[in-house]
């Protein structure tokens, strides 16, 4: 134990024993272990939220998830990438013997077994993903996406360079290392502010329960930054956790943008059909073409229904002017309703993931595939139709 990453905070009557620990590493299971035995708790603070937790307890827990309602909320791109890290996670169990987390749920099944409580207190996947989306510009944000897909669906073992990173560090943070080195604002997100969020939520849960003695386990590069604002934050714990918790506020420029690219298209519209009927026809067959094709061309990569194709290349055109008017939404939708997924396909999506054509083949996944490659296509077609209206114009 003496070489474990172990660091101790007394704060305001409690001792806080914070483990650093390699999330693909047989040893921090052992020391998990080894330190309940040989030390008494009142409680046992894990870094997960109540969505990694239940996929870690249980790896069928997306069968029981209501796909329609994940499209209508538009929570599919944060499944979506949820999933492509659990197949990142696979690839690397299989490689090592050893499941990404394994330290964790030997902290919770020592907890239940010696009887005191365990507390989630890393902030939801999803809240973080989208604050860190939200902190980046247009193209880093392309490159992240661009980045995690490529990472997931190479057929290719994990180099050791990348597993060596994982030792270091938790998921999210060895996944977007590279991104974030580069970008403050993205290594704040994933970084900084789960380091505050998670010092934050044990004291908040120290003080309601009572306890006196607390073992937290956590990423060895969350350990520095948790104990730092752990030992010195003057922050009220609840009111910091709830605003660290918080959606980030829509994007003002995201609502400009699609106000002045409905008006520029309106415009060209109206400017068409004032030059004469047959340039105004020709300016809108030319923007319900190529953004009709544009999404059915996602659809048809993602190996659709030609219903579900149908769908995508219908809405495509109004795709600009309402945000519940997304093609994805409206083809995935589509493709759930004809393609049910079977229970056959909750079963085997674990290992689908982890295969380029397990993606395209397994109904579950081809769902989230369908809805991100028509938004995608649509963009595409977006673009070009506008392209072509201004070219058509200017004759």
């Amino acid at each position: 134990m003496s070489e474990q990453p172990i660091r101790r905070v007394q704060r305001d009557g409690v001792e806080y024993v914070l483990l650093g620990t390699a999330h693909v590493s047989r040893t921090s299971v052992e020391a998990v272990q080894q330190l309940l035995a040989e030390e008494s708790f009142d409680a046992v603070a894990v870094e997960l939220c109540p969505h990694r937790e239940k996929a870690l307890r249980d790896p069928q827990a997306v069968a029981h998830m209501d796909l329609l309602k994940v499209l209508r909320e538009g929570r599919a791109g944060v499944v979506a990438a949820s999933l492509a890290l659990s197949a990142y996670q696979r690839r690397i169990a299989a490689q090592l013997g050893i499941e990404p987390g394994a330290e964790m749920v030997a902290a919770m099944a020592g907890a239940e077994d010696k009887g005191i409580p365990y507390w989630l207190i890393d902030r939801d996947v999803g809240v973080t993903m989208r604050r860190a989306r939200a902190a980046v510009g247009f193209w880093q944000r392309a490159q992240l996406t661009a980045g995690l897909m490529l990472s997931v669906l190479e057929d290719r073992e994990v180099e050791e360079a990348e597993i060596e990173k994982l030792k270091q560090g938790d998921l999210l943070q060895s996944t977007f290392s590279e991104f974030a080195r580069q970008s403050p604002a993205l290594f704040e997100t994933l970084i900084d502010e789960r380091d505050r969020y998670m010092a934050a939520r044990l004291r908040a849960e120290a003080a309601q329960s009572g306890a006196r003695k607390v073992l937290a386990v956590i990423g060895a590069g969350h350990l520095e930054g948790t104990e730092r604002e752990l030992s010195g934050s003057s922050a009220e714990p609840r009111h910091l956790a709830s605003v660290l918790a918080a959606d980030p506020p829509p994007s003002k420029f995201a609502r400009w943008f699609g106000y002045a690219l409905m008006a520029v298209l309106l415009g060209l519209l109206v400017w068409g059909f004032n030059k004469g009927r047959n340039i105004g026809m020709d300016v809108l067959t030319i923007w319900v073409l190529y953004t009709s094709i544009g999404g059915a061309l996602g659809a048809i990569a993602a190996l659709a229904h030609p219903i579900s194709i149908l769908a995508a290349a219908l809405v495509s055109p109004l795709t600009p002017f309402h945000v519940a008017l997304s093609s994805g939404m409206f083809s995935g939708a589509t493709e759930l309703w004809l393609r049910r997924p079977q229970v056959g396909d909750f079963a085997d999506l674990r290992e689908d993931l982890l295969t380029f054509r397990g993606w395209w083949r397994n109904r579950v996944s081809r769902v989230f595939l369908t809805f991100m490659l028509s938004n995608i296509g649509t963009a595409i077609g977006v673009w070009i139709a506008g392209a072509r209206m201004a070219t058509r114009l200017a004759q």
